[in-house]
């Protein structure tokens, strides 16, 4: 009602507006404070700049580290040649699965009739959770609290009860629909925070709690106490390419699989309980995904798992790609969280202590929720030093699809209460926010609430930087005068700093293999555990095998990402990816080095290939695997606490301009200058675009 108000008010201030500019009716009929409640937004006109640091000018030509090369599949993703997973040619006698998924929140299944859909001319079969063993069908990416198909009880909506697999989509999808299943409701259905709180709907060992300095103390002395709370909602991910398998099999008991997954590890293992085969009869490949930021590091079993064991047990191959809808229904969100927060503060504004509850809700199973709601403990402080911390984390069991990993994995909400923090606190002490932030920044040396010290805190500078590249000053004197000038029409600003920390929680995941093969004519082919999601992982491990073994990065190929290549990968997740496999490629690299130094020594003005060429024929392997873990980590409150919980942190500080129509709600980002501090970058050009991308 308020809208549609708003909206003929517009439109009498736009008649009005032309009434005055034709002389109909005297130029001072309407205030001109009033006038641009007329305007709409259009799209301005994109104007953009990225700054970097630029390599030395005595790096050789062919090394290119540190150069923004173009990211390797650019052409063929902009032309459409690229080949992603639903794009590999139908094979002969191929199938197509479909998924039955539950309509129901919380119910019990009293009837699963399949004969409609089976007599169908075409459908080949149905499977339930009556076609597996309780152990077969119990899976999960960590906890095996989750099963292939539902067990009697569905515990959301769009949670897979069966499986239709049929001669082609359509059939399938019309099968699927034909499927009876009959249920009888359970209670309590919980889908918020705060019924999980009501109701107490908690997973088990929650809640813990991180604790530095004495909490109590600090109260006691501070200046000021204020307790507020804040909330931010799920968000889905929207990659461009859903949920997708195919499934083969090869002889009798082999089984190759292609999937749009962030861990085919995790999928090989998993597809291995579920067959019941060992994990070297199984084989998962990933060429290239179109997108997952996190969507595809555990869920995508949920599509990987009914396409194997149809494959299996049909020996045939199967396929499926999630349509959009049914992508969106049965795959979770970014973990929504509620966080409700106590602080004490002094009359500058300075923090003495903080006591935090961090509730973030799971959905129906555990998935990656407890890491998540681990990063958001480490992480709720942003940049500010607060000397006396008390923290507690809740994973909330709700009748919601399972929320999963998404960009940033808790952080971004931890970071979420740290600001509102910061500006409750400036507003209590009349202080301008950003004087608040500077005197609460971290500085070098400084320890966090989980006992991590900062070896190197560059955020003043940062800070600094994006004050002056964004002028501002200037442009918060602008706003003050534009906001003064219009009744209808608002400006606003807004600085946030950043600190992530850069590794797996998960202490055993920070590890990483390569497999590097040197062919006869000189060309080298690159595997390594990581998958190119459409971040420029690949272009990076090219670029650290140039420079690593002296040759033009066109000499160097990379196929896919497979586990009979490189074994037991973790997720690319956690903006470890290049981090980790770039430092195993280093590690293949350097074993390969050695091996033809005698050769390059021998024929010092010799070639590439010549080296090549003379190892062959002296029988020198031209084949090396290498590896990495990451070193000094694994930080644990009693069992290692002298430990760091991160490699290192990246820093960014970002501004931006917002404009508002306060009569509709639009609204319209008009500027934005961000500055990030990611140490040396290999490709400027990547991560620039990863750091726009993001925003």
């Amino acid at each position: 009602r308020a809208l549609v108000i708003s909206l003929f008010f517009k439109s009498y201030l736009a008649i009005s507006r032309k009434l005055c500019d034709s002389g109909i009716m005297s130029p001072k009929a309407l205030p001109k404070k009033e006038l641009s409640g007329a305007d709409k937004f259009h799209t301005p006109a994109l104007r953009s700049s990225q700054l970097f640091e630029r390599v030395a000018s005595d790096q050789a030509s062919h090394d290119p580290i540190g150069k923004p090369k173009v990211h390797a599949a650019a052409l063929k993703q902009a032309t459409g040649e690229a080949i992603y997973t639903d794009d590999i040619p139908r094979m002969d006698g191929e199938l197509y699965l479909a998924l039955v998924l539950s309509t129901k929140a919380h119910a019990k299944i009293t009837k699963l009739d399949a004969s409609e859909a089976l007599a169908l001319e075409g459908v080949e079969a149905f499977f339930s959770a009556s076609d597996l063993t309780k152990h077969e069908n119990e899976v999960g990416p960590v906890f095996h609290d989750e099963h292939v198909f539902a067990n009697g009880v569905v515990h959301c909506h769009g949670q897979i009860v069966g499986a239709i697999v049929a001669a082609n989509q359509t059939l399938a999808q019309r099968a699927a629909r034909l499927v009876r299943v009959e249920y009888e409701e359970l209670q309590p259905v919980i889908v918020t925070i705060e019924q999980a709180i009501e109701h107490k709907s908690y997973f088990p060992h929650y809640p813990r709690y991180e604790t530095k300095g004495d909490v109590k103390q600090a109260f006691a002395e501070a200046a000021h106490i204020h307790e507020g709370s804040c909330r931010m909602g799920g968000q889905e991910h929207f990659y461009l390419e859903t949920h997708a398998a195919v499934a083969v099999p090869r002889d009798s008991d082999e089984l190759e699989l292609f999937c749009s997954t962030q861990h085919p590890s995790e999928v090989q293992k998993l597809v291995s309980h579920v067959v019941n085969l060992p994990a070297n009869r199984i084989v998962c490949r990933a060429k290239r995904l179109g997108g997952g930021f996190g969507g595809k590091e555990s869920r995508g079993l949920m599509v990987a798992l009914p396409v194997a064991l149809a494959a299996y047990r049909l020996k045939r191959p199967v396929r499926c790609m999630l349509d959009r809808d049914e992508d969106m229904l049965l795959t979770g969100t970014r973990h929504p969280f509620l966080i409700k927060y106590k602080v004490g503060f002094n009359e500058d504004g300075l923090i003495s202590a903080c006591e935090i509850e961090c509730y973030n809700n799971a959905g129906w199973s555990m998935d990656l929720s407890f890491s998540v709601l681990e990063r958001a403990m480490y992480h709720f402080e942003n940049c500010y030093r607060i000397p006396n911390v008390r923290v507690g984390g809740w994973v909330c069991r709700t009748n919601l699809p399972s929320n999963t990993a998404f960009r940033g994995f808790g952080a971004p909400q931890g970071m979420f209460a740290g600001e509102h923090i910061i500006r409750d606190v400036a507003r209590i002490v009349g202080r301008d926010v950003l004087d608040v932030m500077q005197l609460n920044f971290y500085k070098t040396g400084d320890y966090t609430h989980y006992n991590q010290q900062l070896e190197r805190f560059p955020i003043r500078r940062c800070f600094e930087d994006c004050l002056k590249q964004s002028r501002y000053y200037e442009k918060q004197a602008e706003i003050t005068t534009f906001n003064r000038e219009n009744r209808w029409r608002k400006r606003g600003i807004a600085l946030v700093p950043t600190k992530y920390g850069i590794a797996f929680g998960v202490m055993h995941l920070n590890q990483a293999g390569a497999l590097v093969n040197i062919y006869a004519d000189g060309s080298v082919l690159l595997s390594h555990g990581g998958v190119e999601i459409g971040q420029g992982l690949n272009t990076k491990m090219l670029q650290c095998a140039a420079r690593a073994l002296g040759i033009p990065i066109e000499l160097i190929h990379i196929s896919e990402t497979a586990t009979d290549k490189v074994p037991n990968t973790s997720a690319t997740a956690a903006s470890v990816g290049s981090d980790l496999n770039g430092m195993a490629v280093l590690d293949a690299c350097e074993k390969l080095n050695k091996r033809l130094e005698p050769i390059k020594e021998a024929l010092p003005q010799g070639t590439w290939k010549e080296w090549i060429t003379k190892a062959y024929f002296d029988r020198i392997s031209l084949s090396a695997t290498g590896f990495y873990a990451m070193p000094d980590i694994g930080y644990h409150p009693t069992e290692n606490p002298n430990a760091r919980t991160y490699s290192y942190y990246t820093n960014g500080v970002g501004v931006s301009v917002v404009e508002i129509d306060c009569l509709t709600g639009d609204h319209q980002v008009l500027s934005t200058d961000i500055v990030m501090d990611i140490g040396s970058s290999i490709n400027p050009a990547i991560d620039i675009g990863q750091i726009e991308g993001a925003f």
